[in-house]
Parts: structure tokens; sequence; C-alpha cells
């Protein structure tokens, strides 16, 4: 019978082991906007508050963002840790949006009168209806490769603040 606790401890500490590694917990990272993590929502909330939509284009783009977070799929490539550092690299397939924003400028551009308000002024309300419906058309996909850094900190794994470029290439706005 100790025997069997002995081992049951074991296999327990070491389970709980296998979940604090870098690669883990970023996987637990990516998996937060793949489930519509609560925070990750809270802070796709924040960046459309702060935006010149109206509440009708804000809610499109939450959709269009959600469906986006819950499509991204990712490959774990490299593992490489330093102490109480680390690195994890991944390479992560998302909806190519930077293509689709890039061809919705390059339309109103060479087409500026039909972004005209009754006025004959240029209308962003308008032109944001454009790039949204654009937006949730959006089929193609690209690969990125993403660095996530994370810190041992009191024996637990966490990951980094990420730079621009890093969740640029999460929205699929990472301009190459």
């Amino acid at each position: 019978m100790k025997k069997l606790v002995l081992l049951l401890s074991l296999f327990l500490i070491g389970c709980s082991d296998l979940s604090n590694t870098p690669t883990k917990k970023a996987e637990e990272f990516l998996k937060k906007y793949q489930t519509l993590d609560e925070s990750v929502i809270s802070d796709l909330n924040n960046v459309v508050n702060e935006s010149d939509l109206n509440e009708t284009q804000r809610s499109m783009y939450i959709d269009i963002m959600k469906k986006h977070y819950q499509n991204l799929s990712y490959e774990i490539k490299d593992e490489t840790i330093d102490g109480d550092e680390a690195v994890v690299t991944v390479e992560i397939a998302v909806t190519d949006f930077k293509k689709v924003l890039d061809e919705a400028n390059n339309y109103m551009n060479n087409n500026k009168e039909e972004f005209n308000d009754e006025n004959g002024e240029y209308s962003v309300v308008k032109f944001n209806d454009y790039k949204l419906s654009k937006l949730k058309e959006a089929k193609d996909k690209i690969r990125y490769t993403i660095e996530i850094k994370l810190t041992k900190i009191n024996e637990d794994w966490t990951v980094d603040k990420l730079d621009s470029k890093t969740y640029d290439k999460i929205n699929g706005v990472y301009n190459y």
C-alpha cells in the first residue's frame, strides 16, 4: 500500500510539473485566443472602444475578430530554456487581414468618390463599413513565426508581455 501511495504521489507531482513548462504555458496562452478567454475579449473590447468605429461597426469588428481567434492554429517549433528565461518558437496560421486592408486602402485611393457622404465629403463611416465587409469575407490564411518569451517566477513559467509585432501577427495585420 505504501508503494502505491508513493507511486501515486510521484505520478501526481510529475503531472503537475508537466503543465509547468514553457511550451505548455505558450500553448495555454494561444488557447486563450482559440477559446475566447475573458482576458482576450476584454483586451479586444478595450481596443475597439478606443477606435473610430461606431457602435454597429464595433460589434461587427468584435464578431470578425472572435471568428479569427477561434480559427487561429499553431504548431510549436522549438523551446529554448536559459536559466529562468525561455523562448518558445511557434508557427501560427491566421486570416490574412493585412492583405485585405491593403486592398481596401488601394481601392479607396482609386475610388475616393465612393466614400463621400451626401455633402461630397470623405466619410470615415462609409470607408469603415467597406473595410469591415471585406474583413468579414476574408478567407486567405498566412503563416507567421512568433517567439513567446517566458520568465520563471516562483518556480512557475509565465508569458512575458508580447511586443506589438507579435500582437500584429496574432491579429493577422503584421506589416511584413
